[in-house]
């Protein structure tokens, strides 16, 4: 039985629902003062009826839009069959659905999980059993290096290597053995690794940050580092993979290979939570029976609808939609640069606009969106920071521009 009255108007119904999250779920979140629906491709319903045009896709978790039909297609055969076993048994769909994300990413193993935050923690557990097995690192000595500015995920010990007071203010105690370094620097990893270097973590384009890119010699003098000095390098491609760039995984523009990866977010679907820690057998292989799991972790229909993701993928249809439609957008909101906004960042259908000094806060444009029918998310107060459904039509896409033109531009 709902909480909310079927008599009210679909005004009231929305301030009873947003009273609902506000009474009983935690202030973890400060949503924009909108209450959806229902969702298709590129755009979302509220309780009120009023259509808003995706321009976040769930930070990247909905890069094949809202309820594709070939994934709410697999999903649904596959309740039908079997949702959970746990990994005491096998089932059918792990095999494939491993084969086949091996095969897409060119590596050679797979770890299921769920989270992006269980993928990253399960590359730093993996990193330090390497480092111990196989390059000689005395135990409890190993160190990971990682940028600043960055964003894993928030638990405790991800948020030990946070730069950002929010994450990490009286959260403490953290967890040891990491070392943070200017993102983009790579003289600073350079000055940093040692013998006791285990890996390297580092996103090919910081999110959370705003849509940072790092400069062109970045990732490859960390690759060339990590080689010199026997360490790994792993990449968090759990935002900027899988097509979001316009290549599969976003660190391919910088002509690199990482030894992991982690993914997440869009190999869900959109549809449940679904990530993975790719990379090299010799890296991955240290994990024996009993040193990780995951009750949830490459259950039958996450691997189901993974696996309609795939398929959706090995086309290269949505790495050419990004490029294409990313372009065009890089080149709108290039328009906007020095009439409202002081730089645009990004690749493919992923953009970071910086507001300019006078014009609004982050929040404030984004909720003057909202009043447009576009929905999008500030990050670090002065950044818009835009990720539209790769389904999203040239037109749809068109639209939105214009109401970020007509907030922004002075």
């Amino acid at each position: 039985m709902t909480a909310v009255p079927s008599h009210l108007d679909s005004s009231s119904k929305a301030a009873a629902f947003r009273a609902l999250d506000d009474q009983y779920s935690a202030h973890n979140y400060h949503p924009l003062p909108v209450v959806i629906a229902e969702a298709s491709g590129a755009w979302m319903t509220d309780v009120d009826g009023r259509r808003h045009l995706d321009f976040l896709a769930g930070y990247s978790a909905l890069n094949f839009g809202h309820g594709h039909p070939a994934l709410v297609a697999a999903a649904t055969e596959q309740l039908g069959r079997v949702t959970l076993t746990s990994r005491a048994f096998h089932h059918d769909q792990l095999g494939p659905f491993c084969q086949e994300l091996a095969e897409l990413t060119g590596t050679d193993r797979v770890l299921p999980m769920n989270s992006g935050a269980e993928a990253v923690e399960s590359a730093i557990k993996i990193a330090r059993k390497w480092a111990y097995q196989v390059k000689g690192v005395p135990e409890n000595q190993a160190e990971i290096i990682v940028a600043g500015s960055n964003f894993h995920g928030r638990t405790t010990t991800i948020v030990s290597f946070s730069t950002d007071p929010d994450a990490r203010n009286e959260f403490g105690p953290f967890t040891p053995g990491f070392r943070i370094t200017e993102y983009g620097d790579a003289a600073a990893v350079e000055a940093a690794i040692n013998e006791r270097t285990a890996a390297v973590l580092v996103e090919p384009i910081q999110g959370e940050a705003g849509v940072v890119v790092p400069p062109a010699d970045y990732l490859p003098r960390l690759r060339r580092l990590c080689d010199e000095h026997g360490a790994l390098l792993i990449a968090d491609e759990i935002q900027s993979g899988l097509a979001r760039t316009g290549e599969l995984l976003a660190s391919a523009h910088d002509g690199i290979r990482a030894d992991l990866y982690t993914l997440g977010k869009a190999l869900g679907g959109g549809i449940l939570p679904v990530s993975a820690v790719v990379g090299r057998d010799d890296v991955i292989g240290v994990l024996q029976p009993g040193q990780h799991g995951s009750t949830f972790g490459g259950n039958p229909l996450a691997c189901a609808v993974g696996r309609a993701v795939i398929r959706l993928l090995s086309t290269g249809e949505f790495q050419e939609r990004s490029r294409e439609l990313g372009a065009h957008m890089h080149a709108r909101l290039g328009e906007l640069v020095g009439r409202g906004a002081l730089e645009v960042r990004g690749r493919g259908l992923w953009a970071g606009v910086e507001i300019a000094p006078g014009g609004p806060t982050g929040r404030q444009a984004s909720e003057a969106l909202l009043e447009r029918g576009v929905l999008c998310k500030e990050t670090q107060d002065t950044t818009l920071r835009l990720a539209p459904p790769l389904v999203i039509s040239r037109e749809d896409l068109d639209t939105g521009l214009d109401a970020i033109t007509e907030v922004l531009a002075r």
